[in-house]
C-alpha cells in the first residue's frame, strides 16, 4: 500500500463472495481454466477460506500472490484442495530493508511462512521489482537462493502506474539482469518457456531452482499474453496497462447474461501495452489505476 493510503471503495462496490465465484463460473464456461487470486493482500479477505474451497470445486488451476504474512494459516487447507502455486510478493531479504519498503515489521514471519510453503512442496515463486538503487544490488542474493532451493525468483522491469513516480532511469533490464547473473554465476540456460508464459525463463547451471525476467518494458511479451483480470469491484480489464474497464458486476446483479460483454470487451484488447508506445507516455498510465487497486 502506498504511505500516504488510497481511496477506498465503499463496501457496496465490491463484489461479494458469491458474486466472485458466480462470475467466475461464467469464465469456466467460457474456457479460462487457471485463476489466480491477488490483491492488494488476498488472504485478509474475510471466509477467504470459504471461497478458495468452492473457487476449487469449479475445477479450475487456483493459484495465489501474496505477501505471505498470514499464510501459515492457510497452507493445509490449500493442501486440501490442491491450491500448490503460489507467488510471494518479495522485493527484498534484507530485513531492515524490508522494514523500510512496507513500513511493517513482519519480514521473520514472512520468511519463516515462505520455509514452510517449500517444506510442503508448495511450487513457489519469489516476485521481485528491481528498482536502481533500492534492490538491484541483490539481485544475486535472489539467485543465491535457487542454488539449494525448489523455487523460481521472478525478477519484475520496473512498471508504470498510477503515482508510482516511474521513471524507466530507476528501471533494471532483462539484459542488465542477465549480465549481472553470468558475472557472478557463469553459466545460464535457457528455459522452454510454458505456453502463454509472462515470463523468459533461465537456470543457472547446477542449481535447483529457475528463475525468469518479465521485460514489460524491454521486451513485451503481449503476443504471447492471454491474460484478464477482474478487479475487486467487478470491473474487466483486458491489460495492466488499461485505462478503459468493462462493468460485469453491474449486468450480473442486474440479472444480464454477461457472457457477450465479456467476449466482447476481449475482441477490444489492443496488441501491445494497452496502446503505449515505447516512451510509456506518463499521461496515459496516469489514468489508469494505482497497481494496488488493479491486482498485481
Amino acid at each position: 500500500m502506498p504511505e500516504e493510503g488510497i481511496e477506498l471503495m465503499e463496501k457496496p462496490s465490491i463484489m461479494t463472495l458469491e458474486e466472485i465465484i458466480e462470475i467466475t463460473r461464467t469464465f469456466r464456461d467460457l474456457g479460462v481454466d487457471t485463476v489466480r487470486l491477488t490483491g492488494g493482500e488476498p488472504l485478509v479477505r474475510k471466509n477467504f477460506g470459504y471461497l478458495v474451497e468452492e473457487l476449487a470445486k469449479l475445477g479450475v488451476t487456483l493459484k495465489l500472490t501474496t505477501n505471505g504474512i498470514v499464510l501459515d494459516k492457510y497452507l493445509d487447507l490449500f493442501d486440501k484442495i490442491g491450491l500448490r502455486k503460489i507467488n510471494f510478493s518479495l522485493d527484498t531479504l534484507d530485513k531492515a530493508k524490508s522494514i523500510f519498503i512496507t513500513k511493517r515489521d513482519y519480514y521473520q514471519r514472512i520468511m519463516r511462512n515462505l520455509e514452510m510453503a517449500l517444506d510442503m512442496d508448495m511450487h513457489i515463486k519469489l516476485n521481485v521489482v528491481l528498482i536502481k538503487g533500492v534492490n538491484d544490488n541483490e539481485i544475486n542474493d535472489f539467485i543465491a537462493l535457487t542454488k539449494h532451493k525448489d523455487l523460481s525468483v521472478k525478477f519484475i522491469e520496473f512498471m508504470p502506474f498510477k503515482g508510482n513516480k516511474w521513471d524507466w532511469s530507476k528501471g533494471v533490464s532483462k539484459e542488465e539482469i542477465l549480465q549481472t547473473v553470468g558475472d557472478k554465476f557463469g553459466k545460464i540456460e535457457t528455459l522452454q518457456n510454458p505456453k502463454h508464459s509472462t515470463s523468459t525463463n533461465f537456470k543457472v547451471k547446477g542449481h535447483q531452482g529457475s528463475f525468469g525476467i518479465v521485460s514489460t518494458i524491454t521486451n513485451p511479451f503481449c503476443d504471447e499474453c492471454n491474460r484478464i483480470r477482474l478487479t475487486a469491484d467487478g470491473k474487466m480489464k483486458n491489460c495492466l496497462f488499461a485505462t478503459s474497464e468493462t462493468d460485469l458486476l453491474t449486468a450480473f446483479r442486474n440479472g444480464e447474461p454477461i457472457e457477450n460483454i465479456i467476449l466482447e470487451s476481449i475482441k477490444s484488447k489492443k496488441h501491445s501495452r494497452d496502446g503505449m508506445d515505447v516512451k510509456m507516455d506518463a499521461e496515459h498510465y496516469e489514468q489508469n489505476r494505482s497497481m494496488i487497486s488493479i491486482g498485481g
